[in-house]
């Protein structure tokens, strides 16, 4: 009888688990890949996407992994996740009707929509910041108040350095680690432990951090110099629905999953609040301190 993983006894988090002790890179993302294809065969998209996502992260971020894992699994699973990006699944659809909607919109409102997604992240971020290599997570809280201010006053050199420097750190941790190897995860009380790793989905939540801070600080360079500022990036917009969370934990209907659909909820309440007339900085401000208090998952 045929075994995923060659070894009947273990599971494959069993295996994972001492893939990442044994820092055996180069077996993870074979662990991962071979996931990915077992649930593509079997039709399950989203759990064929975590996987092989995860696996294409591992083998991108290091040249020596690169090396062992070897061209034709890495052109296979390129391949695969390509094919899965053409299908019709919350990954895919949501960000496509998102950017959709944004396009009626000003760039200010834009930025605002996804300022209140980053802001729902700022609990979670404190708790992974006290996971090892992850405390850049811990600033989340004061890059949402300085991006909030820097909408009505000018920003100091020191605040826009630090929110340049967290923008490096959130890019970097891509590439780490403490990201994708090291098994960092924190508890939730009546559910599945949530990885850091679980943010690898919707294009990694770590890296829409990154852009949207980003943007925001070329735009006040743009406009302190007199120029046009560039679009404002949307993936942060669906920045905590934190699917591969979900994934992981068994779901196989995501729009089904309690928090995925409260976090929906959220991000089209804050649409028809950003489009409203009665619109002000105090209200912002109030929905803003109010997510900051949001705990994701829920």
């Amino acid at each position: 009888m045929f075994h995923l993983f060659g070894k009947k006894e273990e599971s494959p988090e069993v295996l994972l688990a001492e893939y990442s002790r044994k820092r055996d890179w180069a077996g993870l993302v074979k662990a991962y890949y071979r996931m990915g294809v077992a649930a593509m065969e079997a039709g399950k998209a989203c759990e064929a996407q975590l996987w092989l996502s995860r696996a294409d992260t591992i083998y991108s971020a290091d040249d020596s992994i690169y090396k062992k894992v070897g061209e034709k699994l890495m052109d296979d699973c390129s391949e695969r996740i390509g094919q899965l990006e053409e299908l019709s699944t919350l990954y895919n659809d949501l960000p496509e009707q998102i950017e959709g909607m944004a396009a009626n919109l000003n760039d200010v409102k834009i930025r605002i929509w996804g300022l209140l997604s980053l802001a729902r992240l700022v609990k979670l971020g404190e708790r992974l910041a006290a996971l090892p290599g992850c405390e850049a997570f811990g600033k989340l809280g004061w890059a949402v108040d300085t991006v909030l201010k820097s909408f009505q006053e000018p920003l100091s050199e020191e605040e826009f350095g630090e929110l340049q420097d967290l923008c490096g750190a959130f890019y970097e941790l891509g590439d780490s680690p403490a990201f994708w190897g090291e098994g960092n995860e924190i508890d939730i009380p009546g559910r599945a432990p949530f990885q850091v790793f679980d943010l690898n989905g919707m294009m990694g939540v770590h890296l829409e951090m990154d852009a949207y801070l980003d943007s925001h600080l070329k735009m006040i360079s743009a406009l302190g110099q007199g120029e046009e500022p560039g679009a404002p990036e949307t993936g942060i917009i669906v920045g905590a629905l934190l699917p591969d969370y979900y994934v992981r934990a068994g779901a196989e209907v995501l729009t089904e999953v309690p928090g995925i659909k409260a976090e929906m909820d959220r991000i089209w309440s804050d649409y028809e609040f950003i489009v409203g007339s009665d619109i002000s900085w105090e209200l912002v401000s109030r929905k803003v301190a109010e997510y900051k208090e949001t705990e994701v998952p829920v």
